[in-house]
């Protein structure tokens, strides 16, 4: 959900630490990445725009990397873009970056990508038919599109802080599956698969408990209990990095809402909707 990441992207590279439930729709969504990436046998992907996810930004095509594919991104905020350089540079993974101030274009060559991604960022594209039609233009086998599950509990009780004069840059009005599967046909492109998913034991709140328990409720936790030590920093940046090896295993435990939960309860309980589709036979 990216209202509340919109204004606080950066405490997430000073501190690195993403909480239980970004850690694991991270785990789920690598998941489903590498099952499309071994049957569409893809090598190499674009994610545009990079920027959306409630935690660190541009990482989101780290592990398809890590397993092989070359991965290319772009953003819309010069600093933030040179932060997630930097990350990648910490990996030790190759990353082909470009500064893009409203995806109206895509400066790359027809189908110069096995993969077109977007993680819950369609709303930060100025035009949104103008940046599908691009992204169908340079994929090449499939695309890819998650956006929030505007069904969801958690995208309601968020979306309540919204306004146009408070968020001018997000507009939730692209992020509707209707309009991008109706564009996304016009330029011969075709649905073949979709599901909610990222549907933990836990509601979707797009911060910490703490601030959504001071912010929505006015109950501050008492100070022992907000402390660093009392909950250690969960980033999947120490899994990528080799330092905690047992990072995804512990989130797949998490898993037993999202593979036994009836499709009647995911759709007001998961957090995510994902698209995925293939060029027109």
């Amino acid at each position: 959900m990216a209202i509340p990441i919109i204004n606080n992207w950066q405490s997430y590279f000073e501190h690195r630490d993403e909480g239980r439930g970004s850690s694991y729709e991270r785990v789920i969504l690598n998941d489903i990445l590498m099952e499309i990436v071994q049957r569409h046998g893809v090598r190499t992907a674009l994610e545009s725009p990079s920027f959306g996810f409630t935690g660190l930004s541009g990482i989101n095509l780290m592990y398809l990397a890590k397993e092989g594919v070359r991965v290319s991104l772009e953003d819309h905020d010069e600093t933030r873009l040179m932060m997630i350089q930097d990350l990648w540079q910490e990996a030790g993974l190759p990353l082909q970056s470009a500064f893009n101030p409203d995806y109206k274009r895509l400066d790359y060559p027809d189908a110069a990508f096995d993969l077109g991604f977007c993680f819950s960022a369609l709303w930060f594209c100025e035009d949104l038919a103008s940046y599908l039609q691009e992204l169908a233009r340079v994929s090449r086998r499939c695309i890819f599109i998650s956006v929030p599950n505007r069904m969801g509990l958690g995208y309601k009780s968020q979306l309540k802080d919204y306004t146009p004069e408070k968020y001018p840059f997000l507009r939730p009005a692209h992020i509707d599956p209707a309009s991008v599967i109706s564009i996304l046909k016009r330029e011969g492109w075709q649905l073949v698969q979709s599901s909610l998913f990222d549907c933990p034991p836990w509601p979707d709140i797009g911060m910490s408990k703490e601030d959504f328990l001071h912010q929505k409720l006015g109950i501050r936790l008492p100070q022992k209990a907000s402390t660093e030590a009392a909950t250690p920093p969960l980033c999947i940046m120490d899994y990528y990095l080799d330092k905690d090896p047992g990072f995804a295993m512990r989130m797949r435990r998490l898993s037993f809402v999202e593979k036994n939960a009836p499709e009647a309860f995911k759709r007001i309980w998961a957090h995510h909707y994902y698209m995925l589709f293939t060029p027109q036979s």
